[in-house]
């Protein structure tokens, strides 16, 4: 990346009149090679998205590709929520009655309430999003107005094609080929960056969503390969044959988001070395040596042994 950001200007070598941005790399060869050379380890098909928001530095590999979201779907309806919360909807503070009828199939937290317990939508959303708790999201999901509300939304500001499948009328088949939502590496990614930049919703909605998804229990894989004292806003995915996750990092040369979903693995196991979660960790790392030269960062091998 040194070198990259050395290379001048096309306007200083020439003396052109051309627009600055003309002078702003917007892709990295070296990083792309060293991020498809990790891709091929995968068996399966493997989307990366990354840009470093200073200077515009971008690589995609199959990002613009339609993927299954898993949980990373549990963004969209965080905006969602938050949309239904701006135009008066919703109550952040409003108790709410749980149900056992609402159990989710798993081990979460929300489903170890007893039934008629008072919840607010705020412990909702901060389960949703810390814990990736599903029954929690679900129910997010259907106090935002649906999917088909969500979804709205999506299309409206820019994201033709992540959208929520499940419990949406009409997206039947597209939850049969990709589950519970789809999106691309690319979209998911810019996702992050509208909530960053005050963008999506409203600028105060958009802060608090980032707060929020700087308080992930997920730790284990990206977030691992990031020193502990950086930032970092991110979502975690996994089903069987798909390992994503998308992540914002407010490093010290400047801010960075990247996006890795894979589909179609044929490596489903659960554990650690799971092809998937192993490229989770090395893109993380590869981008942080890349981004952060100057800022070493080795991992204990042995802080394995507090991974979630």
């Amino acid at each position: 990346m040194r070198s990259l950001l050395a290379i001048p200007s096309l306007a200083a070598i020439l003396g052109a009149g051309i627009p600055s941005q003309a002078s702003v790399p917007k892709a990295d060869a070296a990083l792309s090679a060293r991020l498809g050379e990790l891709a091929k380890a995968v068996q399966g098909d493997v989307g990366i998205y990354v840009r470093q928001l200073k200077s515009g530095c971008e690589v995609a590999l199959r990002a613009d590709e339609t993927f299954p979201t898993a949980s990373l779907v549990k963004v969209p309806i965080l905006v969602g929520v938050f949309d239904a919360l701006e135009r008066g909807q919703l109550d952040w503070r409003k108790p709410l009655e749980y149900r056992e009828s609402r159990k989710y199939a798993g081990e979460d937290l929300l489903g170890s309430f007893k039934d008629g317990e008072k919840v607010p939508l705020s412990k909702l959303v901060a389960l949703m999003v810390s814990f990736s708790d599903n029954t929690a999201s679900l129910w997010c999901q259907e106090l935002a107005g649906g999917g088909s509300a969500i979804n709205r939304w999506l299309g409206a500001n820019g994201f033709p094609k992540t959208r929520v499948n499940s419990r949406t009328e009409g997206r039947e088949k597209e939850k049969e080929d990709f589950g519970w939502g789809q999106t691309t590496p690319r979209e998911m990614g810019e996702l992050l960056v509208r909530i960053r930049e005050g963008k999506a919703v409203g600028p105060v909605a958009s802060a608090q969503m980032y707060r929020l998804l700087c308080r992930s229990y997920w730790d284990g894989e990206a977030l691992s390969q990031v020193p502990p004292g950086v930032q970092v806003a991110s979502k975690q995915g996994a089903v069987n044959g798909s390992r994503s996750e998308v992540a914002l990092v407010n490093a010290p040369s400047g801010d960075y988001v990247f996006c890795v979903v894979t589909k179609n693995q044929k490596d489903q196991s659960w554990k650690e070395d799971n092809e998937g979660f192993v490229l989770l960790r090395r893109v993380s790392r590869l981008l942080w040596e890349t981004f952060e030269p100057g800022s070493p960062w080795s991992p204990s091998a042995e802080a394995a042994r507090y991974r979630p």
